[in-house]
């Protein structure tokens, strides 16, 4: 006996529905890479279609099915980066739902990064944050995609007030013991001041047209290194000294985190369209205070160049 389809019947209230879809849905990732170990993801999806006001339901497996056939392909060695992957679903949602209009696919994963400390370097790991997604929307047979790619790491930040303040301070004691000025001067140059110090959490994220490619490594790269330093979970007491001069050496307002960002951005992907997004944040969790400094500007790349190249004048 074949059993009804209620999905498919009409509902009490005809509405359409923007997102219709599954939260949370845990799978482990693992994307193949020529001549090296596959890459593991440990992953959340959200996985969305809109609905008609004609259906009272969307059919959920077949999301569960297109996710579980592109981590197929992806451990086939089909899916080369992690973007990639959240476009095809987004694609073949579209072929399951017919009545879609419009797919949409998130992803929130954890990886593990193998890294050296800059002095020992002694071996440790470090956890990243990969934000992916996807949005397909029909078009004549042919879908309009647009993907994304993200990081979120943590680093390390120097306040330049509060080291100036003890830079003045400093400076003052030094001519009370009759220290010579060009003395003074090449101690400031040789040993940076105290400061307070915030742990930082950079997110960035580059959103394209589906047939661009934007590298996670170069994501991850520009964030670690438009703090005042990195960080490590592992550090022998020579690395411990070169991260806090460092940082020291570099002091940085949470705002001078995302102008350096979007600095590296244009630096590495000027080569993208223009209408290409870009999404930067910087939180700095205060020593200090309670609360936390926050920093974010949003802009398509041809923004970003105008700005710069009229800043350069």
């Amino acid at each position: 006996m074949e059993l009804p389809d209620v999905q498919s019947s009409l509902p009490e209230v005809r509405i359409n529905l923007t997102r219709v879809g599954v939260k949370n849905v845990q799978k482990l990732v693992e994307v193949a890479r020529p001549g090296k170990r596959p890459v593991i993801f440990i992953s959340n999806f959200d996985v969305f279609v809109d609905l008609p006001g004609s259906l009272k339901g969307a059919n959920l497996s077949r999301n569960f099915e297109v996710i579980d056939d592109v981590l197929q392909q992806a451990i086939d060695g089909e899916v080369k980066v992690i973007e990639e992957l959240c476009s095809i679903v987004a694609r073949k949602l579209l072929d399951r739902h017919e009545y879609a209009e419009r797919t949409e696919v998130r992803m929130r994963s954890q990886f593990m990064v193998r890294r050296e400390t800059p002095v020992s370097e002694t071996s440790c790991h470090e956890v990243v944050n990969v934000h992916a997604s996807a949005i397909a929307q029909r078009n004549d047979g042919s879908p309009i995609i647009r993907k994304s790619i993200g990081a979120e790491v943590t680093g390390m930040t120097a306040c330049p007030c509060a080291q100036n303040i003890m830079k003045d301070h400093a400076l003052h004691v030094l001519e009370n013991l009759g220290v010579a000025d060009d003395t003074i001067e090449a101690f400031f140059e040789e040993v940076p001041m105290a400061t307070h110090n915030q742990r930082g959490r950079g997110f960035l994220c580059v959103e394209t047209d589906d047939d661009q490619h934007v590298s996670l490594e170069k994501i991850i790269k520009i964030l670690k290194d438009s703090m005042s330093a990195r960080i490590y979970e592992l550090l022998k007491r020579g690395d411990e000294s070169y991260v806090v001069m460092e940082a020291h050496k570099n002091p940085r307002f949470v705002e001078d985190c995302v102008r350096e960002m979007a600095r590296k951005v244009i630096a590495q992907f000027r080569g993208l369209p223009g209408d290409s997004v870009v999404t930067i944040k910087q939180t700095n969790e205060e020593s200090i205070h309670q609360h936390d400094a926050y920093a974010e500007r949003k802009a398509t790349i041809a923004e970003l160049v105008a700005e710069m190249d009229e800043g350069a004048l």
